[in-house]
């Protein structure tokens, strides 16, 4: 049997009480589903038991305003007969629960639809050790510690000068994870801690109000940024935000900062998943093996990376993980893929399959980040005399089925190289293969995010202003 890592104790007085760090209990509970699911007809199964807790706190002028902690376990059962699935969900399995459940999903499997794709994922492709990421802080912090951060990042983006308000500032933290038992004898569990800080200001008044925001996380509280950096950081982006102008519509150079380049890179990789590709609703649908970008540009998956905000050693079907180039070379290397979409494609999973407990596998990413190039974020921007520098995007107006992009934004203007004042209420229109052509990202690549890049210039994008 594959077995999971061992995960180690807290110290007491914190949020995670020594009985959230072991995992055994939903690792049996875990087990019991599938020997019963296997009583009870089943071809073959797999249970996923996930594990919640969080607490978070509210500051706004210094009080706190609201204080809340969750804590919760989850089983999920998926059920194989033949070629049919069902999937049941439950957060109590007490007494013979475990047993009526299974009867349940094997009762709805036997008349769901055949689906000649489904099954659990080839065991050769198993994970069979477990590295060690280091995604557990042991030392977690009480909600009085989450209460002086919140407040120490309110003080200090009150205290830029222009900032008339605080929209309030929150810390929070919790732990999560998930134990996967197949029928075919595979047995994993992992432990995640998750921490974060945020802060909104707020400058002028009525109609000429501002706000802007920033935010750390991680899962060690070694990684976040400091509390007072947060709050002025949003304090100063919030001033800066302040007198915004209308500009006429036009056709420019477009530079995304890297607070909301890396929705650039969600783009790419929501085009890449492989049901869209099954489906055929992805306008990349014929372009794996095809030069999208410049050959200098590398759009990297890492679910092994240390302290990870999306780390794990194996996927929600128990495939190892690696380490993946989607984009090598500005060239599209692969989909990503689970094993049913493999199946539909003739190709091999990935490894990058993702379920909830009330879900079948689907795939999806992990950390993802767009490699930095060698141009300063000033130099990236010094040759352009008229052009548009991002920070904030709204709406969704991108067509994953035609590639057409449009986004409203606020931001600044590019004057002869140098960014001028700010801009607000105009739209971004492109299209994305033509976007990725012209894609330059800078040098200025830092992970803080779960999809991470750098500064990135745009060319010929249509600015729809005034």
């Amino acid at each position: 049997m594959i077995s999971s890592p061992s995960i180690a104790s807290p110290p007491s007085g914190k949020l995670a009480h020594s009985d959230l760090f072991d995992q055994s209990v939903l690792s049996e509970l875990a087990q019991r589903l599938v020997e019963a699911a296997k009583r009870a007809g089943a071809d073959a199964a797999d249970a996923v038991a996930v594990r919640g807790v969080s607490q978070g706190v509210e500051v706004r002028d210094g009080r706190v305003e609201e204080s809340e902690r969750s804590e919760g376990d989850d089983v999920g059962l998926r059920v194989l007969v033949g070629r049919r699935q069902a999937v049941v969900s439950t957060n109590d399995v007490g007494g013979d629960g475990a047993m009526r459940l299974a009867e349940r999903a094997v009762a709805m499997a036997k008349v769901a639809p055949d689906d000649k794709y489904v099954g659990l994922a080839d065991p050769a492709l198993l994970a069979r050790d477990f590295p060690d990421l280091d995604l557990l802080d042991p030392g977690m912090p009480s909600v009085a510690e989450l209460e002086q951060r919140a407040q120490a990042a309110e003080a200090a983006g009150l205290a830029v000068k222009g900032v008339t308000k605080s929209g309030g500032a929150s810390a929070s933290a919790g732990i999560g994870g998930m134990v996967l038992v197949t029928s075919a004898g595979f047995h994993g569990a992992y432990l995640r801690s998750s921490q974060s800080i945020s802060m909104t200001a707020i400058s002028g008044e009525g109609t000429g109000m501002e706000r802007d925001y920033d935010y750390t996380s991680a899962p060690h509280a070694a990684d976040l940024l400091p509390p007072e950096q947060v709050g002025k950081v949003a304090g100063e982006r919030t001033v800066a935000r302040a007198n915004p102008r209308k500009v006429e519509t036009c056709n420019v150079p477009v530079v995304y900062d890297p607070r909301v380049s890396g929705s650039l890179v969600g783009h790419l990789v929501g085009a890449v998943n492989g049901a869209s590709i099954a489906r055929k609703t992805s306008f990349l649908k014929d372009r794996l093996g095809q030069q999208l970008f410049a050959s200098n540009v590398r759009i990297v998956d890492d679910p092994l990376r240390r302290r990870g905000l999306r780390s794990q050693s194996f996927d929600a079907e128990g495939v190892k993980v690696k380490k993946l180039a989607i984009i090598d070379e500005g060239v599209l290397t692969s989909w990503l893929l689970d094993s049913a979409t493999a199946r539909e494609l003739g190709l091999v999973t990935t490894g990058h399959a993702h379920r909830g407990v009330s879900s079948s596998p689907s795939p999806g990413p992990y950390n993802l980040h767009l490699e930095a190039g060698e141009a300063t974020p000033a130099e990236l921007i010094a040759d352009i005399k008229q052009g548009f520098y991002v920070t904030d995007l709204i709406g969704s107006g991108v067509n994953g089925v035609t590639g057409d992009y449009s986004r409203g934004a606020s931001g600044f203007w590019i004057e002869n190289g140098t960014i001028s004042y700010p801009v607000s209420e105009v739209t971004i229109a492109g299209h994305l293969l033509e976007m990725f052509k012209s894609m330059v990202p800078a040098s200025d690549l830092e992970f803080r995010y779960g999809v991470n890049a750098p500064t990135v210039r745009i060319e010929g994008l249509t600015l729809g202003g005034r």
